[in-house]
């Protein structure tokens, strides 16, 4: 895989890895939008498209195809929870993208399904932090070595995003904190 100019270099693994984490993410908040549009299987297909390519699938067209299509499905869910949940599928596909540029918004390839995933979660509690803050730990808990050595060759999350962008600041420095204790 490329090497940027900062020495940042990814395995096909490396992706793979990735990938696996975040749909393992999108995937637990999948029913969040299902019970809100039952008939819509644009997130599930995303979700299954990220799983494929972890698996040893190729990464290409179904994996951006799937992604666009569960942004837009994002936009036809009824509730708030819905349509992060639908975000967190895309985030899902999206994260097979990730590229070797020493920039923070990489970083949303990698913990983005994470983020979005405990933005539904916290929604469909009725907006209460406390889940979110949960969800991030059970993110958290489902990462492998292999996705914090990834994520440690990028710098921090970025400093925007709303609550998304907090909840992925959250998990960004407790999986740093894993690795330098």
């Amino acid at each position: 895989m490329p090497e940027d100019a900062s020495g940042i270099t990814l395995s096909k693994q490396d992706l793979r890895e990735v990938t696996a984490f975040a749909a393992m993410c999108a995937q637990a908040v999948l029913a969040l939008f299902e019970a809100d549009r039952p008939d819509d299987p644009r997130p599930r297909d995303a979700i299954g498209a990220a799983w494929d390519f972890a698996r040893g699938g190729e990464r290409g067209k179904r994996l951006r195809d799937t992604a666009w299509a569960a942004l837009k499905a994002a936009g036809s869910a009824e509730t708030a929870a819905a349509r992060e949940a639908a975000r967190a599928a895309m985030s899902a596909a999206g994260a097979a993208y990730l590229h070797p540029l020493a920039q923070a918004t990489q970083v949303k390839h990698i913990l983005g399904a994470a983020a979005h995933a405990a933005r539904a979660a916290e929604l469909a509690a009725g907006d209460d932090p406390d889940t979110g803050t949960e969800s991030i730990g059970q993110a958290a808990s489902r990462a492998t070595l292999a996705v914090v050595e990834v994520l440690e060759r990028f710098p921090e999350a970025p400093q925007s995003g709303g609550r998304v962008g907090e909840l992925m600041r959250l998990l960004d420095a407790r999986l740093r904190r894993t690795t330098s204790a």
